[in-house]
């Protein structure tokens, strides 16, 4: 499984961008999809998760501003995000689980300026 994610750049405090990854390879295997994120010097957190039928969860921190969606057919996932503050800069991976493995992204660089 490969994960390939896209749509981070620089956005204005306030403003929105949408991340999208999208899985190729043995992605019938896939169960589930989830966004985490990195801040400098912060520990790798979760951000969202959804499974296959399109069941999403989010961290608490995160619910209200941020929405995960999925293709489920295609392994697609987005992450909406809304009123993002500067504290939300990050660098924000894509992680694919199976039932043996769990696979990363490269990661695409959120930069919210003030």
């Amino acid at each position: 499984v490969q994960l390939q994610a896209s749509g981070g750049g620089l956005v204005q405090a306030g403003k929105s961008l949408t991340l999208t990854c999208a899985a190729s390879g043995s992605i019938s295997n896939i169960n589930g999809m989830s966004w985490c994120r990195q801040a400098p010097g912060r520990q790798r957190e979760l951000v969202a998760s959804i499974t296959v039928r399109g069941v999403a969860n989010y961290a608490d921190s995160m619910k209200g501003r941020f929405t995960i969606s999925g293709d489920s057919a295609r392994r697609v996932v987005w992450l909406q995000m809304d009123s993002l503050v500067p504290e939300d800069t990050a660098v924000y991976y894509c992680k694919a689980v199976t039932l043996l493995q769990t696979y990363w992204g490269q990661g695409t660089l959120v930069t919210v300026s003030s």
